[in-house]
């Protein structure tokens, strides 16, 4: 039952302070539909698909109307794919078929995406787990609403330096085939390390195996009330500073909390996670940049900014713990630079750098994402970048991810537009120095010392 006291005092936060509710993602396990027949498997997944989330655009809708907090996003998350393929499919074009269903699955519902076109290989790839990459290029070319992504990695596991390599490939091949959209393919396109299984936000959601047949999960925003809270305290000690992150916090998380639970009620499945991350947008006044510069740095990327960021991260995160008894998902403060004006402008002014965030994802949720590099970028370079990121997040056991746009036809200065949420991005220089004898190197890089726990 939704508490209306509660739900009253965010109105000013949403007419005047862009708070929203970002997603609600229904997960769906599609494991009851592999089979060895390819074409029987495609009917059962659009059966399934379309059986339960038939109303969860509707239903958002309906609540977003009751409670007078925007919904931006209905998504669905699955299975990997690769394991629900892994009897029927013996090449690519198989997994292109599949993916061509739960396009038509998307359209249907009306979802804004459908995640789990995704491989878990993190320890070593099975025949079916290559299949799937080596389709992804041209399965997000010919699609426009599925999202796909492949945990390389995890601390328990080490780094899978064969899927790392490979994936450096794969996100060339998918730019090119997109480079009449500024290589947009790759806007749906992530490799991560320790990916969780409940994970609502795009492009990195997929169901896990461990997850019931059905779930909703919840991702919250609302980094202009952050900002707006901020200002009213600039100047004060960082004991207020923090105190007014987790206040604000604990508000945003609450109507997440609120919408979950009445989407829950309403679709007939159980209510999973909020996650209570601060998904900025290109709107103006939704950034965490502006957040991270009210804190007190001159522009995002100035000294100071890893230190501000690892202080609003934790504090959104103990405030958000208090408001939910499930938070789940990544959780904490993203730095996507198409999809946030502040980072735009940072990134524009040469404040903001790729080593920089690269710095910066030690301590905020996911990693290197929405990050357009020049379209002559090797592979081999986005695999190294790649790795480093996956390296972070397996040492210090944590959630990271890469989703890098090599941008076909530009450079250093020119500009990328991908639209919507997407956004827009200046393109980045990339260090040229190679690294091409590291990256073919065959095998994994083993699990950290500390990861042996048992």
């Amino acid at each position: 039952m939704i508490n209306i006291m509660e739900v009253a005092e965010t109105n000013k936060m949403v007419e005047q302070e862009n708070l929203d509710v970002r997603t609600i993602t229904m997960g769906i396990s599609l494991l009851d539909c592999a089979g060895p027949d390819l074409s029987d498997v495609c009917d059962r997944i659009y059966r399934k698909i379309t059986s339960y989330a038939k109303d969860l655009v509707s239903t958002g809708e309906e609540i977003a109307r009751e409670i007078g907090v925007p919904i931006v996003n209905k998504r669905i998350s699955i299975t990997p794919i690769s394991l629900v393929g892994a009897a029927c499919c013996h090449t690519p074009d198989d997994y292109v078929q599949i993916c061509r269903t739960l396009e038509k699955a998307a359209l249907r519902v009306g979802v804004n995406f459908i995640g789990g076109y995704s491989a878990v290989v993190s320890k070593g790839m099975t025949p079916s787990d290559e299949l799937l990459i080596r389709s992804i290029p041209k399965a997000l070319s010919c699609t426009e609403h599925i999202c796909s992504s492949v945990n390389v990695g995890s601390t328990k596991t080490g780094i899978n330096m064969d899927a790392v390599r490979l994936m450096g490939q794969i996100v060339k091949e998918t730019a090119e085939l997109t480079k009449d959209t500024d290589s947009s393919g790759c806007t749906r396109l992530v490799v991560l390390c320790n990916a969780p299984d409940d994970n609502p936000f795009m492009a990195g959601a997929f169901l896990g195996v461990t997850e019931p047949d059905a779930v909703i999960n919840v991702g919250v925003s609302g980094p202009g009330v952050v900002k707006y809270a901020l200002e009213s305290v600039r100047g004060e000690s960082f004991e207020v500073l923090c105190e007014t992150i987790k206040k604000t916090a604990f508000k945003i998380t609450r109507v997440g909390q609120l919408v979950a639970q009445e989407a829950a009620r309403r679709l007939g499945v159980p209510f999973g996670i909020i996650d209570l991350s601060l998904a900025p947008t290109p709107a103006i006044g939704d950034s965490v940049a502006d957040i991270l510069e009210e804190i007190g740095v001159e522009k995002a990327g100035a000294p100071g900014t890893t230190a501000a960021l690892a202080l609003l991260n934790d504090q959104v995160k103990k405030g958000g713990v208090m408001a939910s008894s499930y938070v789940g998902g990544l959780s904490g403060a993203f730095i996507p630079v198409s999809e946030d004006q502040g980072m735009i402008n940072a990134a524009a002014a040469g404040a903001l750098t790729i080593e920089k965030l690269e710095a910066m994802t030690c301590v905020c949720s996911v990693g290197l994402d929405m990050i357009a590099i020049p379209g002559d970028t090797k592979a081999s370079t986005i695999s190294g970048i790649i790795a480093d990121e996956a390296a972070l997040g397996m040492v210090n056991q944590k959630t990271t991810a890469a989703r890098l746009i090599p941008v076909v036809g530009k450079t250093v200065g020119d500009h990328a537009e991908f639209g919507g949420l997407m956004g827009h991005a200046p393109i980045m220089p990339v260090n040229r120095f190679g690294c091409e004898d590291f990256i073919n190197r065959r095998g994994r890089i083993p699990a950290p010392l500390h990861s042996f726990k048992n």
